[in-house]
C-alpha cells in the first residue's frame, strides 16, 4: 500500500476536480446579476474552489506580531520618531471582492498603527488612498473601509484620495536603468517613513506594484500598462512569467532606494459566501435539499428584480473573509511570504490543458464596485483576469475556445465609466487592435481635459482607464481562436467585441465543438470563489 501520507496527497489535489457522469447534478453558474442551473456534456471536468484555509485566530495580535517582526526591517516601533513625517499608503477597494464584512482589515491594520505612532510620539500621519488611475472613492466608502472613529479623525485633510492629475501633488525620483519614469505621490515622497497597507487577493497584489502603480501618474504607468508588456506576460499571477512583474520591479526597485517603505501585506481565504449564500461554495453534489431550495428562490427572485435591483442585493451581501497571514517589512521578502499563502489557498493542481473552457461570469469586478459589469469589464474578466488565473500555461490550450456565460448587456454607468461609452461606442467599431488603439487614440483620452476634471473632482475612472481594460485582454485574445458569449441578450456587443454569441450554453457548446472537434476536451472553471490552475 502508498503511505498514508502520499494517498492523502492524492484525495487533496483530486478531490477539487470533477468529471461530469451521467448521473452529476446541474451545475449553479453565475451569469451576471443572476444564475443559470446547466446540464454538462459527460466528461467535462468541472474545477472546484479549494475550501476556505483557517484565518488566523487573533488578527489584531497577528498584525502586532508581523510588525515586531518584520523582513529585512527593523520593527515598526524601532523606526518611529517624535516629530517625523509619516504616510500610510492604503490599498483602495478594488479588492477584495465582495467587501469584505466589516472590520475591513486596513481598519485593523490602520488602529494598531496610529495608536503605536500616537504613543510614539509621531503626531504629523497622512492615510492616502493608492487608487492611481482608478476613480476616487466616496466618502461612504473610505468611512466603511478604515472604520467611523479613524474617519472622524483623518477625513478630509489628512485622509485622502491620491490625485494622479494634480501637478503640485505629483514628484519625479531618479529613472530607472531602462529610463522609465518613476514618479510618486509627493506627499508620500516627502515622508520620513510610509507605511503601506495592503490586501492581496491575488497574487497579482502587493510587492513592488502597490508603490510602483498605486500612487503613481499616467507618465510612469504607461511603462508597463501598454499592449507589449501585456503580451510578454505569460500569466499576471506568476511573476517570473510577467513582464508586468518585471516593470514593476523595476521602477519599485528606484522607490525603495529613495524613500523608507514599511510594507504591510495581508492574505485572506476565499470565504466569499457568507450564511444566506454559503451554498455557492459548494460543489452541487455535496447540496442538501435545504440548498438546492435556497439556491432555486434565489435564482427566481433575481430573475424576477430589475437587474439595477439584483446589482443592489448582490452588492449588499459583504463577503466573511478571514485574515489566513500578516507579513511586513521590506517589499521582496515581504511579499515572497504573501505569494507562499495565496498560493497555497487559490492554486488546484489539473492534468492537462482544454479545448473549450468556461468561464461564469459574476456580477461585480475590481473596477465595478458599487458599478456596473459594463461590456469592456465583461471582457478583462473573461480574456484578462479569468484566463490569467494559471501558473504554467493558461488551462485553455492554444487556438481552443472560451465561452463566457454573461448576458453581454450595453450598460454602462456615466459617472463611474464615462469613458468607458466614447472607447466601447467611438473606436471598437474601428478597430479592436491594442497597438493602434493605443498609438492612435491613447494619449488623447488620457489627456482629455473632461475626463481629467471628471476624474479629479468626480468619481470617475481616469480618461485612459478603459485602454488598460481592453490591453489586460490582449495574451487572451492572442492565445484563443474564437470567445463565445451564452446567453448574450443582443448581437451588437459580442460583434463589437469580436465574438460570436448564443442564446444558450449548450448551443455554445456545439459550436464550439464544431470549431475543434467532435472530441474536444471541455474543463468549466468554477468561480467564485477564487480559484488558481497549476496545470501540468
Amino acid at each position: 500500500m502508498r503511505p498514508l501520507k502520499t494517498l492523502q496527497k492524492l484525495y487533496d489535489e483530486e478531490s477539487q476536480v470533477v468529471i461530469t457522469e451521467k448521473g452529476s447534478p446541474p451545475r449553479a453558474l453565475f451569469y451576471g446579476e443572476g444564475f443559470l442551473q446547466e446540464d454538462l456534456p459527460v466528461g467535462t471536468r468541472v474545477i472546484f474552489p479549494r475550501p476556505p484555509l483557517e484565518g488566523v485566530p487573533n488578527v489584531k495580535a497577528a498584525i502586532r506580531w508581523a510588525i515586531n517582526h518584520p523582513e529585512g526591517m527593523d520593527p515598526l516601533h524601532a523606526l518611529l520618531k517624535p516629530g517625523m513625517r509619516l504616510t500610510c499608503v492604503i490599498d483602495d477597494i478594488s479588492v477584495p471582492l465582495p467587501p469584505m464584512v466589516t472590520p475591513d482589515v486596513r481598519q485593523s491594520i490602520l488602529e494598531v498603527v496610529l495608536e503605536l505612532c500616537a504613543d510614539s510620539g509621531v503626531d504629523d500621519v497622512h492615510l492616502v488612498i493608492a487608487n492611481a488611475l482608478h476613480r476616487r472613492m466616496t466618502e461612504g466608502e473610505m468611512k466603511r473601509m478604515v472604520g467611523e472613529k479613524i474617519y472622524d479623525a483623518y477625513y478630509p485633510d489628512r485622509y485622502y484620495n491620491h490625485d494622479a492629475e494634480d501637478p503640485d501633488g505629483i514628484t519625479e525620483l531618479e529613472r530607472t536603468s531602462h529610463n522609465e519614469v518613476v514618479a510618486v505621490n509627493r506627499r508620500v515622497a516627502e515622508s520620513d517613513l510610509i507605511v503601506y497597507v495592503n490586501i492581496n487577493f491575488v497574487p497579482m497584489n502587493g510587492g513592488h506594484k502597490s508603490m510602483g502603480t498605486g500612487v503613481t501618474n499616467y507618465a510612469s504607468l504607461r511603462h508597463h500598462h501598454n499592449p507589449k508588456t501585456i503580451r510578454d506576460s505569460d500569466s499576471y499571477m506568476e511573476p517570473k512569467a510577467s513582464a508586468l512583474y518585471t516593470k514593476n520591479t523595476r521602477i519599485g526597485t528606484v522607490i525603495d532606494q529613495n524613500l523608507k517603505v514599511f510594507h504591510i501585506e495581508t492574505t485572506l481565504n476565499n470565504r466569499m459566501f457568507g450564511a444566506p449564500t454559503d451554498f455557492l461554495a459548494k460543489k452541487e453534489e455535496d447540496y442538501t435539499e435545504a440548498d438546492r431550495l435556497k439556491f432555486q428562490a434565489l435564482r427566481f427572485t433575481l430573475s424576477k428584480l430589475p437587474r439595477a435591483a439584483a446589482r443592489k442585493v448582490l452588492n449588499a451581501i459583504p463577503a466573511p473573509y478571514d485574515v489566513t497571514g500578516v507579513f511586513a517589512g521590506a517589499t521582496e521578502p515581504t511579499h515572497q511570504k504573501t505569494l507562499e499563502q495565496s498560493w497555497k489557498q487559490y492554486v488546484v493542481p489539473v492534468e492537462g490543458q482544454s479545448d473549450i473552457v468556461i468561464f461564469p461570469i459574476p456580477f461585480v469586478s475590481p473596477y465595478s464596485v458599487n458599478s456596473v459589469l459594463n461590456p469592456l469589464l465583461v471582457q478583462v474578466m473573461g480574456l484578462g483576469y479569468f484566463y490569467n488565473l494559471n501558473r504554467g500555461v493558461p488551462l485553455v490550450k492554444k487556438g481552443g475556445v472560451l465561452i463566457l456565460l454573461h448576458p453581454a448587456y450595453d450598460e454602462f454607468d456615466p459617472v463611474q465609466h464615462p469613458s468607458y461609452i466614447e472607447f466601447f461606442h467611438r473606436l471598437l467599431p474601428e478597430t479592436r487592435d491594442s497597438m493602434k488603439l493605443e498609438h492612435k487614440y491613447e494619449k488623447e483620452f488620457a489627456e482629455n481635459p473632461s475626463y481629467v476634471h471628471l476624474y479629479r473632482k468626480g468619481n470617475a475612472y481616469h480618461g485612459v482607464h478603459p485602454f488598460y481594460m481592453w490591453y489586460w485582454g490582449e495574451n487572451g485574445r492572442q492565445h484563443v481562436g474564437k470567445v463565445i458569449v451564452a446567453g448574450a441578450e443582443n448581437n451588437h456587443v459580442p460583434a463589437l467585441l469580436g465574438w460570436d454569441r448564443t442564446d444558450t450554453l449548450s448551443e455554445a457548446i456545439e459550436e464550439a465543438r464544431g470549431f475543434m472537434g467532435r472530441s474536444a476536451s471541455i474543463s468549466l472553471l468554477r468561480i467564485a470563489p477564487t480559484v488558481m490552475v497549476d496545470v501540468k
